[in-house]
This record gives structure tokens, C-alpha cells and sequence, in this order.
């Protein structure tokens, strides 16, 4: 109820406020698909089952070749599901856009269109991602719960089921303790995250409207970055808005199950992350470098190249020492692999429905030391293709992996064997007093690097959870 004072001003009741804010907001989902037809069906079951589900939903299917569109049509029209007392009704529309320049990007923002104007959130959904029943619920209550989220994202894993054999648990099994340690990061700093993947987020329209506004763009998401949500994470905390990761909400992400699709995609991640992180990359990048959203970006990418340059140290002047019987076995080596071990234990017993399989991968060591040389081989080609300056479309390379074709995954190995080579060979030339002092000078700084890495592990080990489960 609404009143009129003698001096004109119009005030609101209680009453009113409250109705406001007990309100239902309306949420509206969309899921960019291509050659998703394994995983559709799945996909689309899980968000109309959901506690709360989506309002309307838009499938928009783009550059596909498969049967996604012909799966996925049953679904059109009208479904009505209840929870409880609450009784929710669902519009789903299927939307075959054809063949699009602009892939993904072009699908969300194809579906932003349908929805900006009616509808309070738009919820982004992967056509290969598995909702748990209760995530819409979850991630819409905290998002109404403070305004200033622009976009809040739920906490991924890869479905450990789906795996295809040996090799495929494997890699399974090392994505999920990469998600849960990155996840962990982000809960431990005020559950700012720092990315809003496209695999299951939660986004304000107003936000979005107010990024478009704010960077003179036509649309919310841009296709000249290759990982379009950090652009978009890192617009919304331009305009002040929060880009948070849910404490409790859940989504199944598809993984990569063989050693060439994993590549693909880490690269791809890898390159469009250090073109937002590279000062000048972008026409509107003031201050970009050391923008907030980027600084865990650093620390990941100043970690690995400590990762690498221990582990290759090592490796060579084990190799330089032996050769002229110079290596003396020290216990204090033991140290750092033990520390590491502890680390991943604490990561795997951090996993919400954790399996043997995630916490021996952390306890045999050499599980997560070989899935970390296969992510430094991914930091290698990545930093490689931005120095390079190679003009490659990294999403059809991801796509090209994925269906098995394509051998430069094997590029970082064979780097890694030639420079293994030619420093033995270099090594060889030198004199007896040189090798004795590119000995002397080698290992105090490999141990000095050591110690330094190994007190960061320690404190990472160490610190408190807080109760936080990823």
C-alpha cells in the first residue's frame, strides 16, 4: 500500500517492501551446445528435476554435426514440476542457430536476447554439465542474499563415473583435485572468484547490462578473448560488482579423457588467460596486470614456472653430477616429495564425495607429480604460442583434439628431450673446473628455490578449511 503526504511525497509500507522482497526473482537458463548429444539429455533432466528450476530455458545449438537438435527437440514446450508445496513450470525452447563464427560466445549472447529484458538472472549451463537437484535453488538464494553479486558460480567436479578406462580415470581423477584445489584457493579468499566458468554460473541481467554499458559493447559476452568468462568476471569487478563462488552449490563439468583432449583445452584456457593477464593485449586494459581478478592468474603462472625450473634443475644436475661421479644422496631431498604428498592428501580428503581413487592419486605421489608435468607441458605451449605470436584458433584446435586428430601435444616432450640433449652435450665441452663450478653455483641455488616452494606448501597444508568442502 502505497500513501501521499500533504507535501507530495509518495512513501511505501512495510507491507510492500516485504511483498518485494518475498517476490519469487525469475531465472532464466541458457545452454550453448555443441555435438553434445551424449550428454543433452542428462543435462536438460537435471535442471527440470531441480528444487527450484529455471523459468524458461533456451538450448541454443551451434556449428553441430551430431544429433543434439533431433535429442534435445523432445524437450521443447511446456513441463510442470513440484517440490513440496511449490509447483514450478518450465518453457523450454531449442534453437538451432546453424553455423556461427563466433561459437560459444555467439550462442550465449544469442540467448541473452531471448531473455534480457524479462527476467531477473540469467543462468549459464555447458551442454555437457550435470547439475546437482538443488543447485538453482542454492545459487539463486545467494545471489538474492547480496545485491551486489553480479555473478556467482557453482563448485565444479568431474563426474568420476565417467571415465573410459585406465587412462581416462587417470586424467578424471587429475582434474578433479586441479578443480578442487583451485576452488579451495577461492573459497579461502573471501569466495571471490576470480572466474565465472561458463560451466554452471549465475548472473545478474542488470550486471550484465551495466558491462555492456560500461565497455561500450553489444553484447554481454565478446568473442576476441579466448576465455570469455575471465573477460566477463573481470568486467564485472570493474563495475564494482562481486563475482562469487557458492559454498554449497554443485555441478558434474564434462572432463577430457585422453591425453590429446587435455591439452587442447588447458592450452586454450592457458592462452586466453595470458592475453588478459599481458599488459596491452586489450584496447580498454588500464591497470590490467595487476587487476584483482587476475592476481591468483600470476601467482598459478609464477608457481609453475618454479614447478618447472626445480624439476629441470634437478634433473640436470643429477644428471651433470653422476656423469663425473660428483652426487653425494642427501635425505633433505625427501622433504619436499613428502610435503607435496601432504598437500594433495589435504586436497583429496578436501573433495566432496571423494573416492579411494582421489586420495591414492595424492598418497602414491607419482599420479599427481605425472599429471603436474603434464600441466607444465600445457604452461610451455600455451606462453610459447602468446610469444610467438601464432594467430591460431585455439577452439577449433580444442574441438580437432577432442575428436583424436592432432599431434602437438607431444611438442613440450620432445622441447623438454632437446634441451635435456643439448645441455649434456654443452655440459661435455666444459672443462673439469668449470663443471665443478657450475656445480658449486647450481645446487645452492636449486635448494634456496627448493625451500622456498616447499614453506609455500607447507602453509597451503596447513591452513584451515573453515569447513569448506569442493
Amino acid at each position: 500500500m502505497t500513501t501521499t503526504t500533504d507535501s507530495g511525497f509518495v512513501t511505501v509500507s512495510l507491507q510492500d517492501e516485504a511483498a518485494k522482497a518475498q517476490r519469487r526473482s525469475t531465472v532464466a537458463c541458457v545452454i550453448p551446445a555443441y555435438n553434445e548429444e551424449e550428454t543433452i539429455e542428462q543435462v536438460l533432466d537435471s535442471l527440470l528435476t531441480q528444487t527450484r528450476p529455471p523459468d524458461v530455458i533456451h538450448l541454443v545449438i551451434n556449428n553441430t554435426t551430431d544429433e543434439t537438435f533431433y535429442i534435445a527437440r523432445r524437450y521443447a514446450g511446456e513441463h510442470v514440476h513440484s517440490h513440496h508445496d511449490d509447483i514450478f513450470t518450465t518453457y523450454v525452447f531449442i534453437h538451432d542457430i546453424g553455423k556461427n563464427m563466433d561459437k560459444k560466445v555467439g550462442a550465449l549472447n544469442y540467448g541473452f536476447t531471448k531473455v534480457a529484458e524479462d527476467f531477473d538472472y540469467l543462468l549459464g549451463v555447458d551442454g555437457d554439465t550435470i547439475l546437482e537437484p538443488d543447485t538453482v535453488e542454492r545459487l539463486e538464494a545467494e545471489a538474492r542474499s547480496e545485491p551486489r553479486i553480479g555473478g556467482i558460480s557453482a563448485i565444479y567436479t568431474v563426474d568420476p563415473d565417467a571415465s573410459r578406462g585406465v587412462v581416462s580415470s587417470f586424467l578424471t581423477t587429475g582434474q578433479r583435485a586441479q578443480f578442487a584445489a583451485f576452488t579451495m584457493d577461492n573459497l579461502l579468499r573471501g569466495r571471490n572468484m576470480a572466474v565465472l566458468g561458463g560451466q554452471c554460473s549465475l548472473f545478474s541481467i542488470q550486471a550484465l547490462k551495466d558491462v555492456m554499458v560500461a565497455n561500450r559493447q553489444a553484447t554481454p559476452w565478446v568473442s576476441d578473448s579466448e576465455v570469455e568468462d575471465s573477460l566477463l568476471s573481470l568486467q564485472l569487478r570493474n563495475i564494482g560488482a562481486a563475482t562469487k563462488v557458492s559454498a554449497t552449490a554443485r555441478a558434474f563439468v564434462g572432463g577430457m579423457h585422453t591425453v590429446r583432449a587435455l591439452d587442447g583445452q588447458q592450452v586454450k584456457w592457458n592462452v586466453g588467460a595470458i592475453d588478459l593477464m599481458w599488459p596491452g593485449q586489450r584496447s580498454t586494459t588500464a591497470g590490467q596486470p595487476l587487476h584483482p581478478n587476475l592476481r591468483l592468474r600470476w601467482i598459478e603462472n609464477l608457481s609453475m614456472l618454479f614447478n618447472i625450473s626445480i624439476r629441470l634443475g634437478f634433473i640436470l644436475l643429477l644428471a651433470a653430477s653422476l656423469s663425473i661421479d660428483a652426487f653425494v644422496f642427501s635425505p633433505w631431498w625427501l622433504i619436499p616429495p613428502a610435503v607435496a604428498t601432504l598437500l594433495n592428501l589435504r586436497i583429496a580428503l578436501s573433495i566432496k564425495g571423494r573416492r579411494a581413487r582421489d586420495i591414492w592419486f595424492a598418497l602414491l605421489f607419482f599420479p599427481a607429480e605425472i599429471y603436474l608435468w603434464m600441466r607444465m607441458g600445457h604452461f610451455i605451449r600455451a606462453w610459447s604460442k602468446f610469444f610467438g605470436k601464432a594467430q591460431t584458433d585455439n577452439w577449433a584446435a580444442q574441438a580437432k583434439a577432442e575428436r583424436g586428430r592432432g599431434m602437438a601435444f607431444l611438442t613440450p616432450v620432445l622441447v623438454g628431450v632437446g634441451v635435456v640433449s643439448g645441455a649434456m652435450y654443452a655440459w661435455f665441452q666444459q672443462s673439469a673446473a668449470i663443471q665443478s663450478a657450475i656445480l658449486s653455483l647450481g645446487w645452492p641455488i636449486l635448494y634456496i628455490t627448493t625451500i622456498a616452494m616447499t614453506l609455500i606448501m607447507v602453509r597451503k597444508a596447513l591452513r584451515r578449511h573453515h569447513g569448506f568442502t569442493v
